[in-house]
């Protein structure tokens, strides 16, 4: 494993997830349920700006290594995965929701993996529809961690919408992937 500046900022974005589920054990005494909503609101919105600073500092500084091109879509995954278990269990999503985007999680990474061993590794990239996809995924989560009303937006209103929004793009972006494997797989015969 390479420890470099890349890497460090994807194992402290791990790191981060107890952190964002403990806040919601908290007593009550400890933190309101306020500061509960905004404290697990900034730590997503840190793992978030991380995800975004360790792909751009690994190409700025030259430091990729194949443990950070393993180990950042893991990162990535378990937070999102983490933020929306915590959301169904505080009631902000629906667990059909949260089982639609990790399920396609899932989906595409096996995919991926499969077709590595195809020897077409490259051939299910991440297109705009996945990083969009992404994008969506993650301003909803930060609403509906917040929660709260900022002056006249209904932040949890806005939240929900776009939750579902993310999780239908996250079916746009399967089935796109999907697409893709199956042309690749229609052309070769010992699979």
């Amino acid at each position: 494993m390479i420890l470099n500046i890349p890497n460090t900022l994807t194992l402290l974005r791990i790191a981060l997830i107890p952190c964002l589920i403990l806040v919601f054990y908290l007593s009550n005494d400890t933190l309101s349920a306020y500061q509960k909503n905004l404290t697990a609101t900034l730590i997503f919105l840190f793992a978030a700006i991380t995800d975004w600073l360790d792909g751009y500092l690994a190409r700025k500084l030259k430091q990729t290594s194949n443990f950070g091109a393993f180990i950042d879509p893991v990162a990535d995954k378990l937070i999102v995965i983490a933020a929306l278990i915590l959301l169904v269990e505080l009631g902000r999503v629906e667990s059909i929701v949260a089982f639609i985007i990790i399920a396609r999680e899932f989906t595409i990474s096996s995919l991926r993996e499969w077709m590595a061993t195809l020897g077409e590794s490259g051939s299910i990239a991440v297109a705009f529809i996945g990083k969009f996809k992404t994008t969506m995924q993650m301003i909803a989560i930060l609403f509906l961690l917040y929660y709260e009303n900022i002056l006249f937006f209904p932040i949890a209103v806005i939240g929900k919408i776009l939750i579902y929004f993310a999780a239908l793009l996250t079916m746009i972006s399967m089935i796109y992937y999907l697409k893709i494997a199956f042309k690749i797989l229609k052309k070769k015969k010992d699979y």
